[in-house]
């Protein structure tokens, strides 16, 4: 553990990359066996691959959103526009969840689907309400636990909610 912190502190866009590329396609593919039940890939190796590239720069976008949310979050609680009892613990990790997923969630999102109609070849934004409606049911609960952990760990464990995202929604799919 003390070796994934320290490679995390040293190198903390590479490691939100690395972790991105990995976890987040590892999510797809295993939504894609899930909703095929049986091993399968999502798409041809090399958009596979492409899907890697593209995953590894949404962990540098996020990444930054978690920078720039943070500060955010941090002058409505100095300007007074958010109440003090969500400064510290767990009302911190809340409103910074709330406000990330309201405000940078969405775009985050729509930029993620503009990287898969590129590598897809494909257009159009079909299924982004439900993506959106994700934000809400899933990504606020699970990046509350996410905020309420020490900053080194927050991006690795974002990715690992991606895979279990991808999970869920695999299994969700697959019984339709």
């Amino acid at each position: 553990m003390n070796s994934y912190r320290l490679w995390v502190l040293a190198h903390p866009y590479l490691s939100a990359a690395v972790q991105f590329g990995l976890l987040g396609t590892l999510g797809e593919v295993g939504a894609a066996s899930l909703k095929a039940r049986r091993p399968t890939l999502p798409c041809t190796p090399f958009q596979l691959l492409l899907k890697v590239l593209a995953w590894a720069l949404l962990g540098l976008v996020i990444k930054a959103g978690f920078v720039g949310m943070k500060g955010f979050t941090r002058a409505l609680l100095d300007h007074h526009i958010l109440p003090a009892f969500l400064s510290t613990g767990i009302g911190w990790a809340f409103s910074l969840s709330t406000l990330t997923n309201l405000f940078f969630g969405p775009q985050m999102m729509l930029f993620h689907r503009l990287e898969d109609n590129l590598i897809l070849r494909r257009q159009g934004f079909d299924g982004m309400l439900p993506a959106i409606r994700t934000l809400v049911w899933f990504w606020i609960p699970a990046h509350t636990l996410t905020f309420s952990l020490p900053a080194e760990f927050q991006v690795g464990l974002a990715a690992l909610w991606s895979l279990a995202l991808g999970v869920i929604l695999g299994l969700a799919s697959s019984r339709t």
